[in-house]
């Protein structure tokens, strides 16, 4: 008996993140978080900043933190266009604690500017809890303790 894959492709403006075969995949969309699984039907979705958790065909499962996109569902296909896509093994928790904290003060500090750059100010926020929840559940699926 042979198990089902879906050919699974992430590309951010900068690179190819992964380009494999999968069982399945978790993403973050706009309307919630779905699972797509071998035949699913044909879809389009934003993606929402958060945790993408793929299941590869050696049954491995990895972790990435997305910070927006698009995702396209074929027939035997799924491509993530991110903005920005990363390997929670590859996360660094002292640079997303600093990134969120210089975030959060941008926040407070904006609170008289105007919507647009308030926005931008609450997506690098998103984005860092993004990297921040990638990164644990990756520690919890992995056992790895953050004091290694």
């Amino acid at each position: 008996m042979s198990t089902k894959t879906i050919k699974f492709e992430i590309v951010t403006p900068e690179k190819v993140v992964l380009k494999q075969e999968i069982l399945q995949i978790t993403v973050p969309t706009a309307s919630g978080e779905i699972t797509v699984l071998p035949d699913h039907i044909p879809l389009v979705s934003i993606l929402q900043p958060g945790v993408i958790e793929i299941k590869r065909a050696d049954n491995v499962v990895e972790i990435m933190a997305v910070s927006g996109g698009f995702l396209e569902v074929m027939k035997d296909k799924v491509v993530i266009l991110a903005d920005t896509a990363e390997r929670a093994e590859e996360l660094d928790e002292a640079r997303i604690k600093e990134a969120r904290e210089k975030a959060e003060k941008l926040k407070e500090e904006a609170k008289n500017v105007d919507d647009v750059q308030f926005t931008n100010i609450a997506s690098k926020i998103e984005k860092e809890l993004a990297r921040e929840r990638a990164l644990n559940k990756w520690r919890r699926l992995k056992n790895v303790n953050p004091g290694k």
